[in-house]
């Protein structure tokens, strides 16, 4: 289905594309944050928030993620309509999910931290570019990012990694030096990948 705006033509995405893509971003972002959970580092966003929680009081990921967002569902409902939201809302109970069960697909038996920062960083990367581009969050931040795009034109990675060293600098009291300088340079790899690939105009698909 396609839509005019301007000279270019908008491209719908249909709902299969929707769940799919949903689906495997998801994914993508819950195996980069069993690659965080492992190396003991931390990521930004409402995830980063969780895993640093996670590492200081040993709390489930899965639980600690769902529970933090709880309250986000209001504000992307007021500011970004209720389909978003419930797409948001059915990102962050898979991440919680897929988070919960590879628990049991997946273990590592060695895992060098300069390598988990990398693929981790890039799998959550891309995870969340593909979530942006069918109108989708994992959390307040996300939400916020988008908004701030949508609404001023700042560019969601940016807004994203200005708000995710404020997130990285509390994992000062809970990570020694090491696991604070790969982690920053992971959220460098997310957001750099926002920047570049999700540029507004750029990407003619909507949901």
């Amino acid at each position: 289905m396609r839509e005019e705006t301007g000279a270019l033509p908008v491209i719908r995405h249909a709902l299969y594309e929707d769940a799919l893509a949903i689906a495997m971003a998801t994914l993508f972002v819950a195996v980069g944050i069993a690659f965080y959970e492992k190396a003991m580092l931390v990521t930004g966003g409402t995830a980063g928030l969780g895993l640093l929680i996670h590492h200081a009081t040993g709390l489930g990921f899965w639980l600690v993620f769902s529970l933090l967002n709880l309250p986000f569902y209001a504000l992307a409902t007021w500011r970004m309509g209720w389909r978003f939201a419930a797409r948001t809302f059915l990102a962050v109970t898979l991440v919680s999910l897929y988070a919960r069960w590879l628990q049991d697909w997946i273990d590592f038996a060695r895992l060098d931290p300069v390598f988990a920062t990398i693929l981790g960083g890039g799998l959550m990367g891309n995870g969340l570019l593909m979530l942006f581009r069918h109108r989708t969050a994992l959390g307040g931040i996300n939400v916020l990012a988008m908004f701030l795009q949508e609404r001023l034109g700042w560019r969601a990675g940016y807004v994203q990694l200005g708000l995710d060293m404020m997130i990285l600098a509390a994992a000062f009291f809970v990570l020694n030096p090491a696991g604070i300088a790969l982690s920053i340079l992971g959220a460098v790899v997310v957001n750099l990948i926002l920047a570049i690939n999700h540029k507004p105009g750029r990407y003619l698909g909507m949901s």
